[in-house]
């Protein structure tokens, strides 16, 4: 299976926080972008969110989290 193209996200936030991420990132191995993904989905999760992912096959599935 080939991977999905991802989306870019781009905002501003506290300098603060982000160094709270960036060690949150570090503690756990991860890069930035991945730990907020994995900030993201644990969110969903926890919220009953349901995560629409892109197939490769360009059909759309979904990823219930709760």
């Amino acid at each position: 299976m080939a991977i999905a193209k991802t989306a870019t996200l781009i905002f501003r936030i506290d300098p603060g926080l982000k160094e709270a991420l960036r060690t949150a990132a570090q503690q756990e191995h991860r890069s930035i972008a991945n730990m907020v993904e994995v900030l993201i989905m644990d969110h969903c999760e926890r919220n009953g969110i349901v995560i629409e992912h892109r197939a490769t096959d360009g059909k759309s599935s979904r990823r219930n989290n709760g």
